[in-house]
């Protein structure tokens, strides 16, 4: 089961333009419950895959039965990027509904926005490269201004945090692997 059961949920859960977090949000699992299932170390229980499938709105037999292929897009319209958060910060994914092992996002970062307080930390790699503005990029015990042109590369395990420091929007143009949002 396991071996179809993570790749059909993520086309599933992009399907829906829903991030990982979001969806066990919603079913009220772990965050890194998605993650494991997608990434096919672990299999989960029936009660999880049920609590996921619930929170997409699908039951156990419509998830077995049902293709959630898509013809894959490639090229796309900036009017097609999905936007996947909320707040100062925008994310703006590039392919969103798409199974992918990379995520590309447009961010923009409004004066004194910021990731968040406490640093995220993560399976994976992210880059991403400042169009316009500044940008305060904390890797670890290191912290760097970033202004355009200039870029950052770091494993995502690394506790990260990003903060516009100018008083116009700061954009971004990051990938990261595997996605997170």
């Amino acid at each position: 089961m396991d071996n179809i059961v993570g790749p059909k949920l993520r086309l599933l859960r992009t399907k829906l333009g829903l991030s990982q977090r979001a969806l066990a949000k919603k079913a009220g699992v772990p965050s890194s419950t998605v993650s494991l299932v997608e990434s096919g170390r672990t299999s989960p229980s029936v009660g999880s895959l049920k609590r996921l499938l619930d929170a997409a709105g699908l039951s156990l037999g419509e998830f077995f039965s049902q293709d959630f292929e898509q013809p894959q897009q490639v090229f796309f319209r900036k009017e097609e990027f999905t936007e996947i958060s909320q707040g100062d910060v925008s994310y703006r994914q590039l392919g969103c509904g798409q199974a992918s092992s990379l995520q590309i996002l447009h961010e923009t970062y409004q004066p004194g926005a910021d990731s968040g307080r406490v640093p995220l930390s993560h399976e994976g790699e992210e880059g991403g490269l400042v169009v316009e503005g500044r940008l305060e990029v904390t890797v670890g015990d290191q912290v760097r201004v970033l202004k355009p042109g200039d870029g950052y590369l770091f494993s995502s395990h690394l506790p990260h945090r990003f903060r516009n420091i100018g008083d116009a929007p700061c954009v971004i143009i990051s990938a990261c692997t595997p996605p997170t949002f």
